[in-house]
């Protein structure tokens, strides 16, 4: 029979009726945690969180104007012609009967949509007011003087009193790179679908190839709509880049628009950005 050892780890059976003696756990070191390291998603770092999602400048149908046209954020191309107007009410039966029928061929020929844009605008008088002040300066005949204060008067009352608008006329011709029927599921969305659509942060690539023979179809039909106008006896322009700017930020900020007009956009000394991707600046600085 062995002798009792109370600090050995093994110990035989103990004998019947008899308790085992209490083993005692010898101490673990703490093992050390292994943390994994937290690597990025690949949505994490081709997709940041924007900002604000719900800046104004989200809601912009356009991606860029270059080359006298619009580039829309899903790859289609606009252009836009100014017409201008023709007095109906005073032509003769005969005059408006060769009117309809030259704008029924007109519609007739063409093999695109268009999109007739008829807007109401107001005009600012300050200029004309500011123009005939000054021709009043210069005038010496004394009878021609009071009655051009008569005039400056009354066309400044007038436009205290009322509103004086103007109405231009706009025609916009479009180009589906994949096709005039690509626009029908876009249209097939209803106003709510558009309405509550989760903004877009997208950046419209063009492939150069795509991008001239863009340019040549909206030349194209640019030149079809203007022809038929002419023989209606409208007389039309094509809107140039800067003229479509204009027009765009009179459309977007009409009250801003009159009250500050856009200059010439070679003499603008100050710095200006256009819509980006909303990149990540740590994910720029590393590429």
């Amino acid at each position: 029979m062995q002798p009792f050892d109370p600090f050995s780890t093994t110990q035989n059976p103990s004998p019947s009726g008899s308790i085992p003696p209490a083993q005692t756990p010898q101490p673990q070191a703490p093992q050390p945690q292994r943390v994994a390291p937290q690597q990025a998603t690949p949505q994490q770092a081709t997709k940041p969180t924007p900002k604000n999602p719900n800046s104004t400048q989200s809601s912009l149908l356009f991606s860029e104007i270059r080359d006298n046209m619009l580039i829309m954020l899903d790859g289609s191309f606009r252009a836009v012609v100014a017409c201008t107007s023709i007095n109906f009410d005073l032509m003769s039966d005969r005059e408006r009967d060769g009117v309809e029928f030259s704008y029924q061929n007109f519609l007739n020929s063409l093999s695109f949509p268009i999109q007739i844009l008829v807007r109401s605008q107001r005009i600012d008088i300050g200029p004309y007011i500011e123009r005939l002040v000054e021709t009043r300066r210069t005038q010496d005949n004394m009878l021609l003087g009071v009655l051009m204060d008569d005039y400056i008067n009354f066309i400044d009352i007038l436009a205290e009193e009322a509103n004086i608008m103007e109405k231009t006329f706009y025609i916009t011709v479009p180009y589906f790179p994949a096709g005039d029927a690509a626009n029908l599921v876009e249209q097939g969305k209803g106003f709510f679908g558009k309405l509550f659509a989760q903004p877009k942060h997208t950046i419209t690539k063009i492939d150069p190839a795509a991008y001239q023979k863009a340019k040549d179809e909206i030349k194209n039909r640019v030149d079809t709509v203007m022809s038929g106008l002419y023989q209606i006896g409208v007389q039309s322009v094509q809107l140039e880049t800067k003229s479509l700017g204009e027009l765009m930020y009179s459309a977007y900020n009409p009250d801003t628009a009159l009250r500050q007009p856009l200059g010439d956009f070679n003499n603008v000394a100050t710095t200006y950005v256009k819509k980006g991707s909303g990149q990540n600046p740590a994910n720029k600085e590393e590429s």
